[in-house]
């Protein structure tokens, strides 16, 4: 049977019937696996190794296999004196394997040569196949989406469109401006109009090497119908189907992250964030301030961009080409030029300045803000905030601004150990914590207390 045999159509988390990336039939024998006999065995008996007498369906938990794979890996280890039935009971399931004396040697062997003891892989061919037919199938985001989620936002109307025309496009985007004039805050609302799931596998085999793909950091479980759940246990447990992943990346952002590493504790590869990210949103923040240059980082992806298409190598330099389906945002609070050259902008598909917003806006934002922290709003206070503080300071109406604010009022309330009131006292402690240049405002008695030290 073809391993890319899939199950009936589900709909996603929003109960619509969008056509989301299927999981694979379940393999019923080794030959539907698309492994080698070999590769299983080692990895049941690892698996006992580890365990030592276990119960078969909790080995099919943790290899993510089949009861009807794992009865043939384990007839064959038990005729080549590998195994050994423990304990059988009424039911064909109810059996408990246990490792002989030559069984763990093999184990033991198998273990100091790769530590790997985790869900049996897919093959690549299998996986590329999968990141195909994803790819095939990505979401296509309209101005109806786009309003819809960006309903109770304050940002100009044009950088909404531009930022979801680059998302119906599929193209790479680069945000830029000011710090906290909202560009994370919108990367990461992008992530909410990707629709429907992908499935991620636990582990990619590659010759005779393990790469783990699924992160339970990046990789979210979609919530499916009881229908959807019935059907999942007919389906290829060594894949889970997530919600479209939206990966997060900042300064910290170095080499090792962007292509295989070798991880000699678990005795396997770990895949790189765009791989991770695969279906999804690549957010890669703070653009320029990277343990590599900017455009070093950029050119990192260009084929990968050009082609739709990223080469991974491994130790000993063995390379392999996967699709590349990730959708790549950039965030950066310094000029384009600044951080990249001509040739690195052209690559990237939109260019999108996010900056300072209206009065209006952003009153309507500062009150939007009040109600979620709990806070009574106060014209008269804002009225301060905008014609004081901001005009009287030259700090430009930022969007991130409201929200800072009022976080900053409430910790300050919480630390005096009193609810939050919305004054301008408070505005002014807030304020005078947020910027190096600020002057904090002294009470009288502080004041008087200074000019007596002086």
């Amino acid at each position: 049977m073809d391993p890319l045999t899939y199950s009936s159509v589900v709909p996603d988390a929003s109960g619509r019937d969008d056509e989301t990336p299927l999981l694979p039939a379940q393999p019923k024998t080794v030959r539907e696996t698309g492994l080698e006999l070999s590769l299983l065995v080692e990895l049941a008996s690892k698996a006992l190794f580890g365990s030592g007498r276990t119960h078969l369906p909790v080995l099919t938990t943790r290899l993510r296999l089949s009861i009807n794979v794992l009865r043939e890996v384990f007839d064959f280890m038990v005729h080549e004196q590998l195994a050994e039935v423990a304990w059988r009971g009424e039911s064909d399931i109810d059996v408990q394997y246990q490792l002989t004396s030559a069984g763990r040697q093999r184990a033991a062997a198998w273990l100091e040569r790769s530590p790997y003891a985790g869900p049996a892989p897919v093959p690549l061919e299998t996986y590329r196949a999968m990141l195909q037919r994803q790819s095939a199938s990505l979401p296509s985001v309209t101005a109806a989406d786009v309003a819809a989620e960006f309903a109770d936002d304050c940002l100009p109307p044009a950088v909404r469109q531009l930022a979801g025309a680059a998302l119906h496009a599929h193209r790479s985007l680069l945000l830029y401006g000011p710090p906290g004039s909202g560009k994370t805050s919108l990367a990461r609302r992008l992530g909410h109009l990707l629709a429907g799931t992908v499935a991620v596998p636990y582990a990619v085999v590659v010759g005779h090497e393990i790469i783990q793909v699924h992160d339970a950091s990046v990789h979210q479980g979609a919530v499916q119908p009881s229908r959807a759940a019935a059907d999942r246990r007919s389906t290829d447990t060594r894949w889970a189907q997530c919600r479209r992943p939206v990966l997060h990346l900042g300064a910290e952002l170095g080499p090792e992250l962007l292509d295989l590493r070798h991880d000699a504790f678990s005795g396997s590869y770990h895949a790189p964030a765009h791989v991770k990210a695969a279906g999804g949103l690549l957010i890669i923040d703070d653009l320029g301030r990277q343990r590599l240059p900017a455009a070093e980082l950029l050119g990192r992806f260009t084929q990968a961009l050009d082609t739709g298409a990223d080469q991974l190598a491994l130790q000993g330099g063995h390379k392999f080409v996967v699709p590349f389906d990730t959708m790549m945002v950039f965030v950066t609070n310094q000029a384009p030029h600044a951080v990249l050259d001509p040739s690195s902008l052209r690559r990237i598909g939109y260019k999108v300045h996010v900056g300072p917003i209206g009065e209006a806006s952003y009153r309507t934002l500062f009150r939007q803000q009040c109600r979620s922290f709990g806070l009574q709003p106060d014209d008269g206070a804002l009225a301060y905030l905008i014609g004081e503080l901001h005009r009287g300071s030259g700090q430009a109406l930022l969007a991130g601004f409201p929200r800072e604010i009022l976080g900053r009022i409430r910790e300050f309330a919480a630390f005096g150990g009193h609810a939050p009131v919305l004054t301008v006292a408070a505005l002014d402690q807030a304020w005078s914590s947020m910027f190096a240049d600020a002057v904090p405002q002294l009470s009288q008695p502080d004041a008087t207390l200074l000019e007596r030290i002086a």
